[in-house]
């Protein structure tokens, strides 16, 4: 697997919504402010962070200290009333502090895939008001291409979406690669700007709502004639999608191992959204 791209420092960055708003059938956009969000470097692609934020039942944030390894040890010694959620999510934009719509600070938009209440995140960004509080670690990249591909395969469903876009966004003109987006709802497709001619998306819309995610861009890509050469996969969503194709990669389509990058956002019948 392709090394993960890491941010030079970093710390646990506290910050407030700003604002909410449902931009598709099943997505919703929380942006966030706050002077701390300065010290997030922009990266673009895929880059992704821990969201700390209050259970419903907590009337204000508890964090760790540390940016380092340990704020998962100083998480797991809070006591479950004082402990608060932490979800894995990627920038979708990132406006550094004077440019923004909300003030003179930092603002970061954060797409999140609406599933109700299933899943504490989703349920939080459905009730996400301004000033609510909430907190970041930045993470990086898990976007890394190899340098002797000469065409790439991006794949994933709606949790991955804003991850593929912003790989597509901040990618070469000269960028050839085939895109593989499973999506809930055809409305839930997004404009992506300025693509080069050698980039072909493949807006694949699951028409049983009760179907498991990732399974019909599985199967599509698996059955799909894909070009010659050699190739550097990112694939990420729902985990069977990800390790799915990742077996079907390397035992079918001959990729190394070292060529594809591969992550499990979540399980399904779990609730981590």
């Amino acid at each position: 697997m392709s090394k993960y791209v890491k941010p030079e420092s970093r710390q646990v960055a506290s910050a407030r919504v700003v604002a909410s708003k449902r931009i598709s059938p099943n997505f919703i956009r929380v942006t966030i402010a706050g002077e701390e969000l300065d010290s997030v470097t922009p990266m673009g692609f895929d880059q992704w962070f821990r969201m700390f934020f209050p259970r419903p039942d907590q009337d204000s944030l508890r964090l760790p200290t540390s940016a380092s390894t340990f704020w998962f040890a100083q998480w797991k010694l809070m006591s479950k009333e004082t402990r608060p959620d932490v979800r894995n999510y990627t920038i979708r934009n990132i406006r550094p502090a004077g440019t923004g719509q909300h003030g003179e600070t930092t603002e970061i938009d954060i797409d999140f895939a609406a599933h109700g209440d299933l899943g504490p995140a989703s349920a939080w960004a459905g009730r996400a008001a301004d000033g609510d509080e909430v907190a970041i670690l930045d993470e990086g990249l898990v976007y890394n291409p190899a340098p002797d591909a000469d065409w790439q395969l991006l794949v994933g469903e709606e949790s991955a979406l804003p991850a593929i876009v912003g790989i597509l966004n901040s990618a070469p003109a000269d960028l050839r690669a085939e895109v593989f987006i499973e999506i809930p709802h055809a409305d839930d497709a997004q404009d992506i700007s300025e693509l080069g001619d050698n980039v072909n998306i493949h807006w694949l819309v699951r028409e049983d709502p009760d179907a498991r995610p990732g399974t019909l861009a599985l199967e599509t890509v698996k059955q799909a004639e894909l070009p010659s050469g050699t190739c550097y996969a990112f694939v990420a969503g729902e985990s069977a999608l990800a390790t799915g194709l990742r077996r079907h990669l390397v035992s079918e389509r001959n990729v190394p191992k070292s060529h594809i990058a591969f992550t499990g956002y979540w399980r399904f019948g779990r609730a981590s959204a």
